[in-house]
């Protein structure tokens, strides 16, 4: 496996979120899931429509889904269009930008070159009678500027100057695809035992449908320097995968020898040798040339490893949990738990990450670094680490159960075996994630076999507590108030249906307590909560009147003794999202 798993599990303090494959992307627009069978005592039975003798009207069941279905589809083609055009313009600025800070370094070069010219100059009269006045005064002009210089890739890797083609593929394969929805990046190097990455391309590609290999690209990172070996690689691959290179949903690059600083003399930290530490110095600079690559290419980009298998639909899933966060500010989405593999990044997120990389490359891994931008950007000093952790859940996002499974044995770390696989891959789904506010959590109820609260409000588990009595509560207050637009709190699971929250109500705690106008149904609380409605068949959801935010606070109020216990497995607080 190229990256060192193993040796990098996922940490505690990293949050993990995620959401399950189906129905959970769509809860609001449907309850069928918790309707009765039957009717209820005392309700009538609506008649059925024989559709053989009465045509399907507007008002159809049928026609109805197919409508919301028809509309759902061009909103969610119109969002992904404008994701990509509003990603072309963000690249072209990028490429702007970067243009512009190397010719900055160009020119800062020349002037320097200039001065010591000028310099050499000022200790004879005649080297500079040669030049008219204007020119004399021109030089002495540009000497005496003393500009700032904008640090960039070329302050980090001053020897990428000395070639001009350090940051250019030696060799590059395929069509050149590019406006694509996902792009995917397998580093590969050369193995002393097995090389998975047939396989690895097979799982990936078989699990396609004809329009998804229309929207992806797998780029293969070949991070050898040995031309031999990988014309070799790249002649196995156009022989294995001539259809899909020619197509340009495969590309083969691998980068030039000079793209690499001087390797030689790194500091051993952390306890590795000196072999761990150029192994993984090396690898953090083959994932930079290989982003830097992928960048342009799509709307999301995500890092794969030559020794994994995929699970099936895996392409979908990732699309469509994109989509559903798509308002959201999140920096990484996660679809395995293990080092590097699966994680998933927004085309112009990459610029900071590559920078940050490149300041860092020779201190510490890549996940480790990747979880220090996340501390840079969200976590205060002045707070603890589970605030920190908390800030950072909502930029790095966990999808369960993971899509992709690590198979390799034999590591790219000469001599290093790891029996190492995901245990996510194949457990099955007992609870929704959903992407929550930050918030503090807190329960009166009794929590069983680690089942807690906190992990069900960040997606990695179900909330499973002993009997509930009259008087307990389950508390969420926000980090800051917030807007909220509908709500959800489903209780029970497919193990465990019985175990439902009833006779339980939902409260709200507004951030201002005057000029409320709540409608008829709410109810004042001595506390200051209002109640907003209550659970039926083990499920509360609904709106939120727009006077009651911001709001500070939602509460379960549980009114009388339960006879079983109870399970918490999805929890929806959908915030208003601004313009």
């Amino acid at each position: 496996m190229y990256v060192d798993a193993a040796e990098l599990p996922e940490q505690d303090r990293h949050t993990a979120w995620g959401a399950e494959l189906g129905a959970s992307s769509h809860l609001w627009e449907t309850r069928s899931a918790t309707e009765p069978s039957c009717p209820r005592p005392g309700t009538a039975t609506r008649p059925q429509r024989n559709p053989d003798k009465e045509g399907y009207g507007a008002d159809h069941p049928v026609m109805e889904s197919l409508s919301w279905y028809t509309a759902w589809q061009n909103g969610k083609e119109k969002l992904i269009a404008y994701q990509r055009e509003f990603h072309t313009l963000k690249e072209r600025l990028r490429i702007a930008e970067h243009r512009t800070l190397q010719r900055s370094s160009e020119l800062n070069a020349i002037l320097e070159h200039f001065r010591r010219v000028v310099a050499e100059a000022n200790g004879s009269r005649d080297a500079l009678s040669n030049f008219s006045d204007e020119t004399q005064k021109l030089l002495k002009d540009l000497t005496n500027r003393k500009s700032l210089q904008v640090p960039n890739i070329y302050y980090h890797m001053p020897h990428l100057l000395n070639h001009e083609g350090s940051l250019q593929p030696a060799v590059q394969v395929g069509a050149g695809r590019t406006g694509v929805s996902i792009v995917m990046g397998i580093p590969t190097v050369k193995r002393k035992v097995k090389s998975y990455l047939t396989e690895t391309l097979h799982s990936l590609i078989d699990k396609l449908s004809p329009e998804e290999k229309l929207d992806c690209v797998i780029i293969v990172f070949i991070g050898e320097t040995d031309i031999e070996y990988v014309q070799n690689v790249v002649g196995s691959l156009e022989k294995e995968f001539s259809t899909e290179i020619s197509s340009g949903l495969i590309e083969v690059i691998s980068p030039p020898a000079t793209y690499y600083p001087d390797l030689s003399n790194l500091k051993e930290t952390f306890g590795d040798s000196k072999e761990r530490v150029l192994w993984r110095t090396k690898q953090n600079l083959d994932y930079c040339f290989l982003m830097m690559y992928a960048q342009r290419k799509g709307i999301y980009y995500i890092q794969l490893e030559d020794d994994i298998v995929a699970k099936q639909a895996y392409f979908n899933t990732i699309k469509n949990f994109a989509l559903q966060l798509a308002t959201e500010d999140w920096m990484i989405l996660e679809f395995s738990q293990l080092g590097f593999i699966g994680k998933m990044f927004q085309a112009p997120d990459i610029t900071l990450i590559v920078e940050f990389i490149f300041m860092f490359y020779k201190e510490k891994p890549i996940d480790w670094l990747l979880d220090h931008i996340l501390w840079v950007k969200v976590c205060n000093p002045e707070k603890d680490a589970k605030h920190c952790d908390r800030q950072k859940s909502n930029l790095r996002i966990r999808f369960r159960p993971s899509l992709f499974q690590h198979v390799g044995l034999h590591s790219s770390l000469a001599g290093k075996i790891q029996k190492l696989t995901d245990k996510d891959f194949l457990k099955p789904l007992l609870h929704k994630i959903h992407v929550n506010p930050p918030a503090e959590v807190s329960t009166s109820l009794k929590v069983y076999q680690g089942h807690t609260l906190e992990k069900t409000y960040l997606g990695e588990d179900f909330f499973w507590a002993i009997t509930p009595m009259a008087g307990d509560y389950i508390l969420f207050k926000f980090d800051k108030p917030v807007n909220v637009e509908r709500y959800l709190f489903r209780s029970g699971n497919p193990e465990h249906p019985e175990d439902l929250l009833l006779n339980t109500t939902v409260e709200v705690l507004p951030l201002m307590k005057e000029g409320l106008e709540p409608s008829t149904k709410d109810r004042h609380l001595p506390d200051g909560f209002i109640r907003i409605g209550k659970f039926e068949d083990g499920v509360a959801e609904g709106m939120v009147n727009l006077s009651l935010n911001p709001i500070s606070a939602f509460r379960l109020s549980v009114l009388q003794n339960s006879a079983v216990w109870v399970i918490l497995n999805e929890i929806h607080i959908k915030k208003i999202q601004s313009d």
